[in-house]
């Protein structure tokens, strides 16, 4: 057989492998969110939880928060008293219901149910979460904001990091992308510390909270976003723009 018969044969077999090279080029960046965003913090979720369904105390659990104590002032009082309740009923909730509307309002179906999906789904979490657990709050002092609820983990804390999760991956292929991954994961950073510095809940149940809004809220955008990014329509050939938007092209 001649060099030339042999040729298609070398290249069909190319083909696959050119494929294959060009389908990990455009979905290597999947894996590495699924790994740092999901498989790492569902790993320490689970670390913690392990630790609280057994009972066990954190060594730096009671340091950080009498560290935070230490800090008390009539200014800061204020300042994190203000900071706790705009991380749950005065802004969270609002913002959370807003984005949803404004989503809706411009006829992004599924910008918008992925971010009530997250809402919805991270608090239900984070409630099933405190009753399983069912984990008493820091009782080391009188907190000038008590709770009456269980600890494990932390509602503002996976409250505010899901929000932050959420609008930074609708913002990634924005002009909003930098300026919201420097202000969303702030304002969720400051809400936490508000949490440990009124003694109302201890770090580890921070952590736990930052963990759970990360697995959640990026396992439903690498579910509802198969094959392609918030905002982006790429329609295949043969395809109309609807089609391929329902599809999850």
């Amino acid at each position: 057989m001649s060099a030339a018969s042999d040729k298609p044969d070398v290249l069909a077999g190319r083909e696959p492998v050119a494929g294959f090279r060009q389908w990990m080029a455009h979905n290597a960046w999947r894996f590495v969110l699924l790994f740092a965003g999901v498989l790492l913090p569902l790993a320490g979720f689970v670390a913690l939880a392990d630790e609280v369904h057994e009972f066990e105390s954190f060594h730096f659990d009671a340091p950080l928060l009498w560290k935070m104590h230490g800090l008390h002032s009539p200014g800061l009082d204020q300042f994190f008293t203000l900071l706790s309740k705009l991380g749950y009923e005065w802004f969270l909730i609002p913002a959370d219901v807003l984005i949803v509307v404004a989503l809706l309002w411009r006829k992004r179906w599924r910008e918008a149910s992925f971010v009530a999906i997250s809402f919805v789904g991270s608090a239900l979490l984070n409630l099933g979460s405190k009753q399983f657990f069912q984990r008493d709050r820091p009782s080391l002092w009188e907190s000038i904001a008590p709770e009456s609820t269980f600890s494990f983990p932390s509602g503002h804390a996976m409250g505010s990091m899901t929000l932050a999760v959420t609008v930074a991956l609708l913002a990634w292929n924005t002009r909003w992308r930098w300026p919201v991954l420097v202000l969303a994961p702030g304002f969720s950073v400051l809400v936490s510390v508000s949490r440990v510095y009124l003694g109302v809940h201890y770090p580890s149940d921070i952590l736990a909270g930052w963990c759970a809004a990360l697995v959640w809220v990026v396992g439903c955008f690498l579910v509802m976003f198969r094959r392609r990014h918030p905002w982006r329509h790429r329609p295949l050939a043969g395809l109309s723009a609807a089609k391929a938007d329902r599809d999850g092209v």
